[in-house]
């Protein structure tokens, strides 16, 4: 599961591509959640995400909840047909 990342100035440009499930959760936490609060913005796409599960979501709600915390301003920049239906699953904005 390959969690892209890179830093534009003050900005930290994360991509996921793939599987956002239960089998990739723990990995994409251990190389995502140190990168917060090393730069001021974060923008994170999830265009490429091919599928979403409960625990996907929790990541990435925690991700989004931990970030002001560590000072980064984070914003999802693109959603994929699997993380709109999740969400929407979920009754979150889409």
């Amino acid at each position: 599961m390959p969690l892209l990342y890179e830093t534009v100035d003050d900005t930290a440009q994360v991509q996921i591509d793939g599987e956002l499930t239960i089998y990739t959760a723990a990995d994409l936490s251990a190389q995502w959640l140190p990168h917060l609060g090393a730069t001021p913005r974060m923008e994170v796409d999830l265009s490429q995400v091919t599928e979403m599960d409960g625990a996907g979501l929790q990541l990435l709600l925690m991700v989004l909840r931990e970030a002001p915390k560590a000072g980064t301003h984070l914003t999802v920049t693109g959603r994929s047909k699997a993380v709109t239906e999740t969400l929407e699953l979920c009754n979150l904005p889409a």
